[in-house]
């Protein structure tokens, strides 16, 4: 069984108006070292070993459902877990 941790992000060259939101109330808290804020989301998926490639598999679920690749880059990470 595997773990995978999903992040989405979106492009640099798409705006971000939650980010700004974010940043303008930080600054407004007075923590005005930050300098930019992106907003993504974060998935973790539990996935059965099977026959068909885990990467393949990952990158097809990413591209159809979890990143809109039009704005959004994503990144993975796979972690093996032993079943208990």
């Amino acid at each position: 069984m595997y773990k995978v941790k999903v992040y989405v992000t979106l492009r640099e060259s798409v705006l971000d108006p939650q980010g700004t939101a974010v940043k303008g109330s930080l600054h407004s808290m007075s923590y005005n070292e930050v300098q930019d804020v992106r907003i993504g989301k974060y998935l973790e998926l539990t996935i059965e070993k099977s026959n068909r490639d885990l990467d393949d598999l990952v990158r097809e679920m990413c591209e159809r459902l979890l990143a809109n690749t039009v704005i959004e880059d994503y990144r993975y990470e796979v972690e093996e877990v032993v079943a208990q």
